[in-house]
């Protein structure tokens, strides 16, 4: 039985759902654009294997061990397209979640980024109550670092971090923002460690 609140109610335009195994296609699909993956992987996609075989099956996993965190299926309300995901990634304790999103190329420039990530927001802080949410990007990654501070995240620091074979724009680091929850929202942050 799934727990009330698991999954985000989403957006006038998004509705979000849990991920499937059979998305993998649509995972593939969205990963093998090379402008997705521009500051993830330089532009190489993510190979069908790993998404079916490594991926999913721990994202899927996600579900039952923090419910109302985790990654989620973004479609199109009035279409039902596949347009990417959003994910609330959970801490190990479950009491802090990290923000994320990929969107396909057609669903860029119309403000969906930061409509999906500010109702992951409102979701991590009113209903699964964490005390963090946080995200990270490639500090020359300017759309990236907009849709986080446009959701109500908060620059925190540049830091830089060695990479075997790095991308361009690497040499100008990572960027962390974040958004704490209210003080009296702590409290349940703490009973959900427990």
């Amino acid at each position: 039985m799934r727990a009330m609140g698991d999954v985000p109610a989403g957006t006038s335009r998004l509705r979000f759902r849990r991920l499937t195994r059979a998305d993998a296609d649509a995972l593939v699909e969205l990963d093998s654009d090379p402008e997705v993956m521009r500051f993830l992987t330089g532009g190489v996609a993510t190979p069908l294997a790993t998404v079916r075989d490594e991926q999913l099956p721990r994202l899927l996993a996600q579900y039952e061990r923090h419910p109302g965190l985790g990654r989620w299926a973004a479609d199109d309300r009035e279409s039902g397209e596949f347009l990417g995901w959003f994910a609330l990634d959970p801490s190990a304790d479950g009491t802090e979640a990290e923000l994320g999103y990929r969107l396909r190329r057609s669903a860029w420039g119309r403000g969906l980024a930061t409509e999906g990530s500010r109702a992951l927001v409102r979701h991590a802080f009113d209903t699964v109550g964490v005390r963090r949410v946080w995200a990270e990007t490639m500090a020359v990654n300017e759309r990236s670092r907009r849709v986080m501070e446009k959701a109500g995240l908060r620059y925190v620091r540049t830091f830089h971090l060695q990479f075997d074979d790095p991308i361009p724009g690497t040499e100008h680091g990572e960027v962390e923002y974040e958004l704490r929850a209210p003080i009296g929202q702590e409290r349940l942050a703490a009973r959900r460690a427990r």
